[in-house]
């Protein structure tokens, strides 16, 4: 019933495949080939005509044809497999639906507390393995269950397009190894940056799952087995990720030399000032002072303001010149 899915039946199939091989055939013919009574292959011929997949001629007794197939089924299995698609959307249209409403109902769904070592490590594997798109990372010194250089998941999604963004925070580079690492990981093309504290440790998967722990662990936390919890999606998923970004943020890009060493760590930490010039010239932008009148306050050139304002924005992360006024604000250069 290879055809059943072009809305054909078993028995119609077999007959179309009979006209198909003979050309030309009367239901006599048809019945006695294919171990039918006469009124039964009669009936499935004129099925078939009704589909579009046989002719008949006007004689008597009448011969049937079997329309081309490229003709006959063709348009019928498009159509079917568009129904098909159709349906498929619904569906997870629905699991979704399903989903949203299990989770608010049981707390289970969105939150699973996972105790130990080697049942973190599995966890943090596999939610690499099933990444689709990107994960974030926040890093910090001292591991507790994934030591540093033992994340072979991360090449392996890397290498099949899954965008890797991680903190590190600046101790982390004490580890021994820990270099190295980075080193690898960017040119593997990990996107990396450092910060000189981070909060917690943090894995984010696709936007939809993260793992961070409980119980702080490490050096200067629990000694004993390293509690940590999975959620999904929630508003403590959302409050994850928009931690993850403002620390982003503010964070010191990480660069591999020629010589595999790591640029950007020796800023980590490092006061977040202007130049005399630049603040008097940033003051001047957002009092809303024109570029030309500018330039002509501070004796400069026109382009040697516009080229300190790009600097100014480069190094706040600010696509626009209102961006650069806020991250001014937030940053105390004013």
């Amino acid at each position: 019933m290879v055809l059943e899915v072009a809305g054909v039946s078993g028995e119609e199939e077999s007959l179309y495949g009979l006209l198909v091989a003979y050309g030309q055939a009367t239901p006599a013919d048809l019945a006695q080939r294919a171990g039918l009574s006469h009124a039964d292959a009669a009936r499935i011929l004129d099925s078939l005509t009704s589909k579009g997949l046989a002719s008949h001629t006007d004689g008597t007794p009448r011969a049937y044809r079997a329309t081309p197939p490229d003709v006959a089924l063709l348009p019928r299995l498009k159509r079917s497999a568009d129904a098909l698609e159709l349906a498929r959307i619904e569906a997870a249209r629905l699991v979704e639906s399903y989903r949203d409403t299990i989770r608010r109902h049981d707390a289970g769904q969105l939150l699973e507390v996972i105790t130990g070592a080697e049942a973190l490590r599995q966890h943090l594997r596999q939610i690499q393995t099933s990444a689709q798109a990107e994960m974030l990372w926040f890093c910090k010194a001292q591991y507790v269950a994934m030591p540093s250089g033992s994340n072979a998941e991360e090449f392996e999604a890397l290498a099949r397009g899954v965008r890797y963004r991680v903190l590190y925070e600046k101790a982390f580079f004490d580890d021994e190894g820990a270099v190295d690492n980075v080193v690898a990981g960017v040119r593997a093309g990990e996107v990396a940056r450092a910060v000189p504290n981070l909060p917690l440790r943090l894995a984010i998967a696709d936007r939809s799952v993260a793992i961070f722990p409980l119980v702080a662990g490490g050096p200067h936390g629990s000694p004993e087995e390293p509690t940590t919890a999975l959620v999904r999606d929630s508003n403590l998923l959302a409050a994850l990720m928009a931690l993850f970004e403002r620390y982003w943020e503010d964070a010191v890009p990480l660069n591999v030399d020629d010589a595999g060493a790591i640029e950007g760590t020796d800023a980590v930490g490092q006061p977040d000032v202007l130049s005399p010039t630049d603040r008097k010239l940033l003051a001047l932008l957002v009092a809303g002072v024109a570029d030309k009148a500018i330039a002509s306050q501070m004796g400069l050139s026109r382009r040697t303001v516009q080229r300190r304002i790009q600097s100014m924005m480069e190094r706040a992360g600010a696509a626009t010149r209102m961006q650069l006024a806020w991250q001014a604000a937030r940053r105390g250069w004013l």
